[in-house]
This record gives structure tokens, sequence and C-alpha cells, in this order.
């Protein structure tokens, strides 16, 4: 089913998962994807990070947790080091194993490949799914602002113009409502009104908060503190309690702020994502 008649139909619960490397990190997804299923997702969506092997794999996971597990499925796409007739192709496959949404993104070459590319920007792809196939299109979202954006601004005026092609827009992992609720009002400024996803990771580690800040979404000092004074009371656990309470605090916000949905950057593990999701639902 597509993402934006589901988003037409309500708010969503959507997981996010990547391709496994090894038979270890597969039968981990497998064990995350049964354990998640029961949760009823509106979709999921499968991560690329480049170069044929990577873009098999995604289409293997896709395909599997469609026919398989009879779950929507999305897969990322970027459109940096491809040329135009490869990008029909690989949307061909993807019509043809019946899957509906494609996450169109800009990417980064990967090493060794030919920089060669008949696209420069991830709007460029999003026409390029418009013109070739019937796909729900999504794109990403930075409520910060995309790191490579010359100024807060001009972000957002890119992300208007991608959303006047693509249906719905999923935003990085992010702390704070307030900053989701800055982007949506920003685009309603410039008449852009797609829905866009707020994406959730909670922090439950104090390990995992430098590489956070590398991923582009820094957690906010209020939040390092709630962390630290945790750690300093009960420990590893107490940290990992204080960061799952966070991430439904956010989440408790962001619905009753109306976002269309919540979606959860698993890492292709359940434990978390399904704490946060059963203390806001059940």
């Amino acid at each position: 089913m597509r993402i934006d008649a589901l988003l037409q139909a309500g708010p969503t619960r959507s997981f996010e998962f990547f391709p496994p490397k090894s038979e270890g990190e597969a039968a981990t997804l497998n064990s995350t994807i049964s354990d998640l299923k029961p949760l009823d997702p509106s979709f999921v969506s499968v991560t690329y990070r480049g170069g044929e092997e990577s873009r098999q794999r995604t289409y293997d996971l896709v395909s599997h947790i469609e026919s398989d597990h009879n779950i929507p499925a999305m897969a990322h796409m970027i459109c940096v080091g491809h040329k135009q007739d490869e990008v029909t192709r690989i949307l061909q496959n993807y019509s043809e194993a019946g899957v509906e949404n494609i996450m169109a993104l800009g990417g980064d070459i990967s090493p060794g490949e030919d920089s060669n590319s008949d696209y420069s920007y991830a709007i460029d792809l999003v026409a390029e799914i418009r013109h070739t196939g019937s796909f729900a299109v999504g794109v990403a979202a930075h409520p910060l602002g995309h790191p490579k954006s010359p100024t807060l601004d001009s972000d957002r005026e890119f992300l208007a113009l991608k959303l006047e092609l693509a249906d719905f827009a999923v935003t990085q992992f992010f702390f704070q409502a307030q900053e989701w609720t800055a982007l949506v009002n920003d685009l309603a400024d410039r008449d852009c009104y797609k829905p866009v996803l707020p994406g959730i990771m909670p922090v439950t580690s104090l390990s995992s908060i430098d590489s956070m800040a590398r991923m582009g979404s820094a957690v906010p000092p209020e939040l390092v503190a709630r962390l630290e004074a945790a750690h300093e009371h009960g420990g590893s656990e107490a940290v990992r309690e204080a960061g799952i309470s966070a991430a439904v605090e956010l989440c408790r916000d962001l619905l009753a702020d109306h976002a269309p949905g919540l979606h959860f950057y698993t890492l292709n593990r359940s434990t978390a994502t399904r704490e946060v999701h059963d203390a806001l639902f059940n």
C-alpha cells in the first residue's frame, strides 16, 4: 500500500531498518521484525548506503518484508553516481516486486564508484521517479537544517521545493518537539503542507551521545544532563530508562501537536522501540 494513502487515513507508526551484511546480522533483524510485527506498523523503511552490493541488499530486504511479512515497505534510493537508465532499471525492478514506496535521497559517492552522474540532488531523483513510475515518494528533512546547507532558510526553501514533487517527508531524528513544529511552520509559511513524519531515536546510553552528534543530531544539553544524573544515581540501566522516558515524552508532545505519525529508527533492534511504543499505545 502507498504511504501517502496511509497518511491520509490517519497517524502512522513506522520502523526503519538497515540491510544486514552477515548471517548474524540477518538473524538479529529477522528476530526484530518478528518482535515488532505484532505492533501492526503502518510501514517500514529500508536504508541504502550506496554501491551495487548495498543496493541489492536493500532490494532483497524490501522484497522479503513485502512478500513474507505483508508489511508495506519503502526502499531508500540515492541518485548521485547513477545514470538515468540505471535508475529506470532499479525502479522497474521495484515495481515488478510490488514495491510502491521510494525514499528519494541525494546520497554520496561510495569509494571506487563512478562519480559521473545524471543527477545532482534528491529533487532530480524525485522528478525522475514521477516520470518513470507510480510510486509514493518520500524525501528527507532535517529539523535543524542539512549539514551541507549554507543557511537554515535555504534548507527550508529547498525542502519545500522537493515536497512540491514528493508526497511526504521523514525527518532525521531529533529530541525536542519544538524543532519539528518550527520545521512544519516554516514549510507552511512557504505554502507547503505535505506531511512531515518526525524521526525518533531514544538515547539509551551515554556512549551513544557522541555518535548521534556525528550522525547530524546533537543531543541537547538538558537531555545530556538528565542522562548523566540518571547514571550517577543508578548506572547504565537508569540511563536507559531515562532515555526511554525522554523519547516517550517527545512522542506525546509530537502527537499532541498533530504530527502525522511517528517514525522509529530501530538500528535493527526491537527492545527500545517496543518500550516506547508500549508506553504510548498500551
